[in-house]
């Protein structure tokens, strides 16, 4: 069967599904199409049901804080709670109905099943009984495929019985121990949150530090905090061998072998690409990443967003990747696609909050570089934070290519940072501003004057 239309979006993530509901909205005959879950990886398993974990976790470490501050209590931890706050308030007991109806409200089609590219402009949708569609696109095709959880390729790992971070989402039970493969974003905000209810958790990344992709003084900040709540880091260690004998897991790392009931990797996500037909648009079928234009075309009549452009795997950069696609095919113009201040945060205790570049990136892109550090302080000895705010200036301009804050509102205080390296205001008009007392926002200042 074929069928004509005007766009078809595969696959529904927040920023696929921004597409096909605005564009539907607008009057165009969209067809979405998803053979899992509509509304991708945040809504289930990624944003909004692990920082309710993560939330979960700080009001544990809060109420912790009270004796000696503000009185007395006695805190008892229970995941039930949440996993089934997760279950029914973010997930729906991970059914994604709302979001099918949210988009044929709107006026788009919604077509389950694998979508695959046939030829230009056209799409061939195999339903989960194996009946085939084909859609003919007038104005051309997205792709918002998204990623899967990665497993490197360690001996006997795919064997068994290992949590992605999907499984980790899903838990209703936690386990005595926990063995964390990889210290990134996902990891760290995983490993600490269990750690808070009581899991004996070790964190095992082949990296020297964690957060190896961030300042190596926001990488401190973690470790010391992830040593305080009595969490295990071994960095520089690689898993040689995992094994499962029914009751747990063992890791061999070589000169020690690491024991624990539950292993969760959250070593990288490997992009949706393979078998999509890239082919038929004169797109490489081995690709790896589709690297866009400022329109997010990728191919005539095909434009991409989200992870799979590796501009940033954010729920923000799809959305952002989406209003562009959006403008693109509504004949709006501009503006268009600009990566120079994307914002990122880990969700840990405390939070690392950054933007742009780290100073050895910009380094390495051969900007004459000027650093500055200083912390968010104690807001007047109410509540003391000392987590790193360091700024990184192009001193040729004198303008902000980047920064990080390292604190209980690292991401919120990153706002004005977000802004600086945006739009390329002037250090010196960023020093003189005013900033409210008491606040850790305030503790930016003086970190602005010490670049000038």
């Amino acid at each position: 069967m074929t069928t004509e239309c005007d766009v078809v979006v595969i696959g529904l993530g927040p920023g696929g599904e921004h597409v096909a509901g605005s564009l539907a909205g607008a009057g165009l005959r969209v067809v979405g199409v998803d053979e899992r879950l509509v509304g991708g990886e945040c809504p289930y398993f990624g944003c909004i049901p692990t920082k309710m974990m993560v939330h979960a976790a700080q009001t544990l470490r809060e109420g912790r804080l009270v004796d000696g501050r503000a009185g007395t209590a006695t805190v008892t931890p229970s995941w039930k709670p949440v996993a089934d706050r997760i279950r029914t308030e973010a997930t729906d007991d991970w059914n994604d109905q709302v979001a099918v109806d949210r988009l044929v409200d709107a006026g788009g089609t919604f077509a389950r099943g694998r979508g695959r590219i046939t030829g230009p402009r056209e799409v061939t949708v195999t339903g989960p009984d194996g009946e085939e569609t084909t859609y003919v696109a007038a104005k051309g095709i997205v792709l918002n495929t998204g990623t899967t959880p990665a497993a490197p390729p360690v001996p006997g790992l795919a064997e068994t019985p290992y949590w992605t971070n999907r499984d980790a989402v899903r838990a209703t039970e936690l386990p005595g121990t926990l063995a964390v493969l990889g210290g990134g974003t996902i990891g760290c905000e995983l490993a600490q949150v269990f750690a808070t209810f009581g899991v004996q958790v070790t964190v095992i990344e082949a990296f020297d530090r964690l957060l190896a992709l961030e300042e190596p003084e926001a990488s401190e900040a973690v470790h010391r905090a992830f040593e305080s709540d009595g969490i295990s880091v071994l960095t520089g260690a690689r898993a040689q061998q995992v094994s499962h004998d029914g009751d747990g897991f063992a890791v061999n790392l070589g000169e020690r072998t690491l024991v624990a009931e539950r292993l969760l990797v959250t070593a990288g996500r490997r992009n949706n690409l393979a078998d999509l037909g890239l082919e038929h648009v004169g797109l490489d079928p081995q690709a790896k990443v589709l690297d866009p234009d400022e329109r997010m075309r990728v191919a005539d009549g095909v434009w991409a967003i989200g992870d799979i452009t590796g501009k940033g795997a954010f729920t923000h950069v799809s959305m952002y990747q989406a209003d562009v696609v959006i403008r693109d095919l509504t004949g709006v113009d501009g503006p268009w696609a600009d990566y120079r201040a994307v914002g990122r945060v880990t969700f840990t205790a405390p939070e690392v909050g950054s933007v742009g570049l780290t100073e050895k990136a910009a380094r390495d892109q051969g900007i004459n570089v000027r650093t500055a550090t200083g912390d968010l302080g104690t807001r007047g000895w109410i509540a003391e934070d000392p987590g790193p705010i360091k700024l990184v200036a192009d001193a040729d301009r004198g303008v902000l290519v980047g920064g990080t804050v390292v604190g209980s509102m690292g991401g919120e205080v990153l706002s004005m940072i977000v802004t600086a390296v945006h739009a390329q205001i002037p250090i010196t008009v960023l020093a003189d501003m005013h900033f409210a007392y008491p606040t850790f926002h305030r503790g930016v200042q003086p970190v602005l004057r010490a670049l000038l």
